[in-house]
């Protein structure tokens, strides 16, 4: 029996230590679990910290090799020629992962994000230690997308898939979903999803359907997400101090359409023709600024990408308010960074943002996916000061109160510990 978080030994699977929301997610709890004594280890195909806690391909021959595995993944896709534009991973290249996981010999494996060059769909039906499973959107429970947006055939067993563009039932999206039937029969993992609408979304679906799925949202370090006077976050990044700033960004922000820069540039445009033109400044962090820059209807600062806490700390902290307009989110670490600098939040009322902003409350929930409301919403949030000051405080109350690192470590720890000893006697 575990009775301490010392006698654990737990290894997370992730693609990337810090590259991306889903690996800086996985990357938080390993350290946070380490800050309450836990022997975590993470095994990633792309290291990119130096912390010696994380393993990894050790030569650049494997890593040439694991990116080329990568582009050969999604050749399947390419016989699809009406497919959209968005990511579809098939997992079907070989790989030596399962052999490595036995070497570091594990208590409990939890798994994250996990991209199609590093682990093939049956490897993670072979891993010999109890299995939790953190999603960080849909693929675990589809037939290859991670976002299914308006389908819902990954209830039943994918097929026609209109991501592929496909009018048939046996396509590439149920041959992947057959793959994991298969696969993972006898895997029964704990799933755990750090949002209701990814954990309902998953109990519908027909591979988890009859799986353990708990909720536990993604945790933050508030030591250094946290308010940052804006007069001085202003200055350091070289920002006005006489405009109200609108903040948007994510990893690839302006290109990837389920973040929605397609539905907050209209929403922006609409509200520079109602009085706030000469009053607004847009900043967008996760983007270069492009040679042809779209008229957003105000003056616009690029930030590029910031992979530091403290820059995103400073940049949340100089906004007044934080807009996330995605299609469908997890959960929406933006978002909780935001609230935990101070800065409210506007985001639609759907999927996984329903679970961090509170309507009215430490920010607004616009009509999904109204342009109108979005508008509307931004400009609530910013036309009375006292509101403001009002919404800032309750922003970072809901992150102190449901997402630090402390928090969300001991409910995992709570959880492998009950894992491991039912494990152990069954």
């Amino acid at each position: 029996m575990v009775s301490k978080s010392g006698d654990m030994k737990v290894l997370h699977l992730s693609t990337s230590d810090t590259n991306g929301g889903a690996a800086r997610a996985a990357y938080r709890l390993h350290k946070g679990l380490q800050d309450i004594g836990v022997n975590s280890q993470v095994l990633v195909q792309e290291k990119l910290s130096d912390d010696k806690t994380v393993l990894s391909h050790k030569t650049r021959i494997s890593q040439g090799i694991a990116q080329a595995k990568l582009t050969l993944d999604y050749l399947p896709e390419k016989l699809y020629p009406h497919r959209e534009r968005m990511l579809f991973s098939s997992h079907w290249i070989p790989d030596t992962v399962a052999s490595r996981v036995a070497q570091i010999n594990p208590d409990i494996i939890n798994l994250h994000w996990i991209s199609a060059g590093f682990m093939q769909i049956e490897t993670i039906g072979k891993l010999k230690a109890p299995v939790v499973w953190t999603l960080h959107d849909m693929w675990a429970f589809t037939g290859g997308c991670h976002c299914s947006w308006d389908c819902s055939r990954y209830k039943v067993s994918c097929g026609m898939c209109p991501r592929l563009g496909s009018k048939q039932n046996w396509d590439l999206s149920h041959w992947v979903w057959w793959r994991k039937l298969r696969a993972w029969r006898n895997l029964q993992p704990t799933i755990i999803s750090p949002s209701k609408w990814l954990a309902q979304s998953a109990s519908s679906s027909s591979l988890f359907q009859n799986l353990r799925i708990e909720v536990i949202p993604h945790g933050l370090d508030t030591r250094k997400y946290k308010p940052i006077n804006q007069f001085t976050a202003r200055e350091l990044l070289d920002l006005p101090e006489d405009k109200q700033l609108i903040l948007f960004g994510a990893m690839d922000a302006t290109d990837d359409i389920n973040k929605g820069f397609h539905l907050l540039k209209p929403a922006l445009i609409e509200l520079s023709k109602s009085g706030w033109k000469d009053k607004l400044e847009i900043v967008i962090f996760g983007a270069s600024q492009p040679d042809n820059p779209p008229d957003l209807g105000f003056k616009t600062h690029y930030l590029e990408r910031l992979r530091d806490d403290l820059c995103l700390s400073l940049v949340y902290s100089a906004a007044d308010v934080m807009i996330v307009p995605s299609l469908q989110e997890a959960f929406g670490q933006t978002a909780s960074e935001s609230l935990a600098c101070g800065t409210p939040v506007v985001a639609f009322n759907a999927t996984g943002l329903t679970d961090i902003v509170d309507h009215q409350i430490n920010g607004y929930l616009a009509k999904p996916y109204e342009i109108e409301d979005l508008a509307a919403g931004i400009a609530w949030v910013l036309e009375n000061l006292e509101r403001h000051e009002k919404l800032s405080y309750y922003s970072r109350q809901k992150v102190e109160q449901e997402f630090t690192l402390e928090i969300q470590s001991n409910r995992y720890l709570n959880l492998f510990n009950e894992i491991i000893n039912n494990y152990k006697h069954s």
